[in-house]
């Protein structure tokens, strides 16, 4: 991803918390694992061209996400914030399966990226993103 510095705002959340996003802002009255709202997006995306956006995850949905799948809770969280960060460089899961294919590869190559560079390797078997999340 070829991407000049740039500033995002990570919130850390309840389901209810997201719920209320995620009713509010994209008419989905349910909780969800992650959400983004990019910035650069808009007619309004060049005033702050240096803000990316705001990624909000639910802790308590990533929580039992990664008990069901066997994960850690730290491997989890680094796939939706991934996952979220994808959203706020444009990528699109939701548009095409030809979207959610490439944004599956790119999550991929990323998580990759961090593990090869960690101290402590997490374990990222398969990409558990809730369809639905933006």
């Amino acid at each position: 991803m070829d991407s000049p510095d740039g500033e995002l705002s990570l919130v850390l959340v309840d389901d209810l918390q997201i719920t209320v996003i995620n009713r509010d802002y994209l008419h989905r009255d349910r909780p969800t694992n992650v959400i983004a709202f990019p910035m650069r997006e808009g007619p309004f995306g060049d005033i702050t061209p240096g803000l990316m956006g705001d990624v909000v995850v639910s802790l308590e949905t990533t929580s039992a996400e990664a008990r069901n799948a066997g994960l850690s809770l730290t491997t989890r969280f680094c796939q939706l914030l991934v996952h979220g960060i994808l959203h706020l460089f444009g990528y699109d899961h939701e548009k095409s399966e030809k979207d959610a294919v490439v944004m599956d590869a790119k999550s991929r190559e990323i998580l990759k990226s961090i593990t090869e560079k960690c101290e402590s390797t997490p374990h990222f078997p398969e990409m558990l993103i809730d369809s639905e999340s933006t």
